[in-house]
């Protein structure tokens, strides 16, 4: 019997990318074992971080890195770091900032809710979200008078289906808040594939989750300037405690970080361009469906599936097609912020070839 039948849990093909209510990803057997071997052994915590910091430097080249519990603790804990520094005094006082910067700019449509809302994770740390712009858009003009009244950080996102208005230029945002001497924070959560990229921007630390594409268990990377990030694991000490990294999780994205060096990623995106070619070939030959394959709008180095439906040819439209796929055995997931679109778009990275194969068999039962 297995973990599905012993608890009676629903059995799920996430076709819905790296998405938490969905178990995030699947780890390799590697990292599942690495993890495991750590769940029967005693370390020293802080060695643990000192590996997981030398492991980031190697795979990023940032100065130094520090795991937490996920990427919300991150965010959190990098803007208790550019409020407080290390203190003990400080650390030992938040989330109550009384004589520090205590504002976090942000621009307006970045202010997004991933589940929860992301403001909440700067008033975790007793700062005070101030939004800078609309939702129809930020100039960086906009973020630097923000940031001129003792700011204690300006807070970024990368550009997502989640983040509204025009884009914002991530180096020009940052170097706005350095003109003001303000450090910069970017979230990049499903950005693992991309550190290289968001780090280049002079952004001060850059926070991802390890569990997404690094398929690490539960944890978030704090990675940047090596101060900031021993201010991090400083506030383990205060708020952190309650975001700290389990001894499981750190050894997990050690083993995550040396998969991801010995990958080669031309091969990587080569299986992935191929699955997803397949699946569109198979799903235009489906009637009502017209499939294509879109490149991230991000910039991660894989497509994702989009399949228009007409309703009249398919029978039914793309809301009811997701339905059909989530109430089916198994429970198909699907992205969902195309279906009032008419589109049902499916991430297929991490997905086996038996599973592919189902998500077209249940596509082909509602189609037509």
């Amino acid at each position: 019997m297995d973990i599905h039948d012993g608890h009676a849990l629903t059995r799920v093909i996430n076709a819905a990318g790296s998405f938490t209510p969905l178990g995030v990803s699947r780890s390799s057997p590697a990292v599942a074992a690495a993890a495991a071997e750590a769940l029967q052994a005693f370390f020293v915590m802080d060695e643990l971080q000192d590996a997981a910091s030398a492991a980031s430097v190697r795979l990023t080249g940032a100065q130094a890195g520090a795991v937490v519990h996920c990427a919300a603790a991150g965010i959190t804990l990098s803007i208790a770091a550019a409020m407080a520094g290390g203190s003990a005094q400080a650390v030992a006082a938040l989330p109550d900032a009384t004589g520090l910067p205590a504002r976090v700019v942000l621009p307006a449509g970045h202010a997004v809710d991933y589940g929860h809302p992301i403001v909440q994770d700067i008033r975790l740390a007793g700062a005070t979200p101030v939004l800078a712009g609309t939702d129809a858009g930020c100039a960086i003009a906009e973020i630097e008078a923000a940031l001129a009244d003792e700011a204690a950080a300006c807070l970024l996102l990368v550009s997502s289906r989640l983040v509204r208005g025009a884009p914002v230029d991530l180096g020009e945002a940052v170097a706005a808040a350095h003109r003001r001497g303000v450090p910069a924070i970017i979230d990049g959560a499903a950005q693992d594939m991309r550190i290289g990229a968001l780090l280049a921007t002079g952004a001060d630390l850059v926070v991802i989750s390890a569990q997404k594409y690094l398929a690490s268990p539960t944890a978030g990377l704090v990675i940047g300037r090596a101060d900031l990030v021993r201010a991090v694991r400083a506030h383990e000490k205060g708020i952190g405690r309650a975001m700290k990294a389990s001894k499981e999780a750190i050894c997990g994205v050690l083993a995550a970080i040396g998969e991801r060096e010995a990958l080669d990623m031309a091969e990587w995106r080569g299986v992935q361009d191929e699955k997803v070619a397949g699946f569109v070939a198979k799903a235009n030959g489906l009637a009502g469906i017209d499939a294509r394959a879109v490149p991230d709008p991000a910039g991660m180095p894989f497509a994702r599936v989009h399949l228009r439906i007409d309703p009249a040819a398919a029978g039914r439209d793309a809301l009811a097609v997701a339905d059909g796929l989530k109430t089916g055995s198994p429970s198909i997931r699907v992205m969902e912020h195309g279906l009032d679109a008419g589109e049902v778009i499916l991430e297929l990275v991490g997905l086996r070839e038996d599973e592919v194969a189902a998500i077209l068999t249940g596509l082909e039962g509602l189609a037509g």
